[in-house]
């Protein structure tokens, strides 16, 4: 506990800001920064777990050398792995994962908010030459335009 004295409002907010803990064997924090500037509570909760994913897809690609790429393993099943390409959200309650599989055959996973429980995995990037694949940084960015856009309009 620390001495800091903080106002009713700077205590409600606290309060209302999302928390985070990740105990991680790299020693670096997960952010807790938003992707957008869309208060947690105006967001669905299709767009907050896709905004979450998004945070912890970058930090997991950040761990990764140049000749890998991140993939998502499916948990409770022996159904494989997606190589995530993109990634997607139908409000209020659905995300959905767009990828190939290990055959390099299309795959999709539409996925309800209150099943969601995936695992991420390095995988050698398919070809020797190109360079690995960030999916985090660009999904990011492409919410965060978004993002703008609506607010512009």
């Amino acid at each position: 506990m620390d001495d800091k004295i903080a106002t009713s409002a700077e205590a409600y907010e606290a309060d209302a800001l999302p928390r985070c803990y990740d105990n991680r064997p790299e020693g670096e924090e997960l952010s807790t920064d938003h992707v957008t500037d869309k208060p947690a509570k105006a967001k669905s909760p299709a767009e907050w777990a896709y905004e979450r994913l998004i945070l912890y897809i970058q930090k997991f690609e950040a761990t990764l050398d140049s000749d890998h790429e991140v993939a998502m393993g499916f948990a409770g099943g022996d159904t494989g792995v997606i190589r995530i390409e993109g990634m997607g959200f139908f409000e209020p309650d659905i995300v959905t994962f767009y990828g190939t599989d290990g055959t390099g055959a299309r795959t999709q996973l539409v996925q309800h908010v209150t099943q969601l429980s995936v695992m991420l995995r390095a995988t050698p990037k398919l070809v020797e030459t190109a360079e690995p694949q960030r999916i985090g940084f660009r999904l990011r960015r492409d919410l965060e335009k978004t993002s703008q856009q609506e607010a512009e309009a």
